[in-house]
């Protein structure tokens, strides 16, 4: 095989490939990438048996089909470091060289045939989404997955169809995220039965997608599995087993007061209100009265602060407490779009983003 490949675009797609090779593993040859090239296009695949990634590479030129098996860290690192505008990849028995205008590495690589296989997209979608409304959805959902626990069923994203609209939905057990987003399309019956649980390290990886915001991902379900293709890279992944908790019912319904607050200034008020907290009294304090919101923080060692700011408020005042690392978050992770828009909603009790 040898192929002549863009560096800055190769560098890219190694990029992506290497956040799915596992540093650790019983299996060294899951750290390499499997590379395959025929007379008309390049292939790349890495995964960790949980999730791959299967990417068409283009702006390549190849000479000499073939298939190669190499180290992602060292594949990757030598790209990363070259300063030539286009490499020379060349593999033959067992070794590949990888050549600049002034430099020339050699990796030894392994039998493509112990690769495991990545699979490609192949059969209709059930599901089509533009990858903005993806990326939204995940922004806004995944800070709220369980980091760690034996509830498997906590550590991904719950998937719903519900007519044309998506609804993600997360939880650690202490706080949750419910989230709609538009599908592009209408799914089809089968889609709408579904209940999936996406690992959140799939949701990490597919954030991480690049393209423009009208760009599609479509999206199909084969067994135990998810595949997602969006433009020339399919992610494919194991779903998550377990039974996700019922959310609707721990969603509150009887709110009663609810108050319109800037989302940038209510991240900045919580942001300063927790300077002075302590690990005894980590809480934040909101006080709501007519259109005033006080953000109040105590430590009886240091000192206490107080941030007043305007909001969209009438009815009865009410106090609430929050920890303020769960405060800040929400309109951490409140899209780009909404932050445009400026505007978010607290309701006594909880809280959400009019998106």
């Amino acid at each position: 095989m040898k192929v002549n490949f863009n560096r800055a675009a190769f560098a890219e797609v190694l990029g992506l490939l290497a956040s799915v090779v596992p540093s650790r593993t019983p299996k060294p040859i899951l750290r390499c990438v499997h590379i395959t090239a025929n007379d008309k296009e390049l292939r790349l695949c890495a995964t960790d048996l949980e999730v791959g990634i299967n990417y068409l590479v283009s702006e390549v030129q190849i000479e000499r089909p073939g298939e190669a098996v190499v180290s992602a860290d060292r594949l990757t690192a030598i790209v990363r470091e070259s300063v030539d505008e286009v490499l020379s990849l060349e593999v033959s028995k067992g070794k590949c060289e990888i050549r600049g205008v002034d430099s020339r590495f050699t990796i030894y690589s392994q039998e493509p045939e112990q690769y495991p296989t990545v699979p490609g997209f192949e059969g209709d979608a059930e599901l089509e989404i533009t990858l903005s409304e993806l990326h939204a959805g995940i922004e806004q959902s995944l800070f709220a997955t369980a980091k760690e626990s034996s509830r498997y069923a906590i550590n991904g994203v719950l998937w719903e169809v519900k007519g044309r609209k998506l609804i993600l939905v997360a939880t650690d057990g202490r706080r949750l995220a419910r989230v709609r987003v538009s599908l592009s399309s209408t799914p089809g019956a089968e889609a709408e039965k579904r209940k999936v649980i996406v690992p959140a390290k799939t949701m990490s990886l597919l954030a991480k997608l690049g393209g423009s915001e009208k760009e599609k991902v479509v999206v199909r379900f084969v067994d135990n599995q998810v595949l997602l293709q969006c433009g020339a890279i399919v992610v494919s992944s194991n779903l998550v087993e377990g039974n996700f908790p019922k959310y609707e019912d721990i969603i509150p319904t009887d709110y009663d007061k609810k108050l319109t607050l800037s989302t940038e200034a209510a991240l900045s008020a919580a942001k300063r209100a927790a300077l002075l907290t302590s690990e005894e009294s980590r809480g934040i304090k909101l006080s709501a009265g007519e259109n005033k919101l006080v953000f109040s923080g105590s430590a009886p060692e240091a000192g206490d602060a107080e941030i007043e700011m305007a909001v969209e408020y009438k009815g009865e005042p009410i106090v609430v407490g929050f920890n303020p690392q769960f405060l800040t978050e929400v309109p951490s992770s409140i899209s780009s779009w909404a932050r445009q828009t400026g505007r978010a909603l607290l309701r006594a009790g909880g809280i959400s983003s009019m998106c």
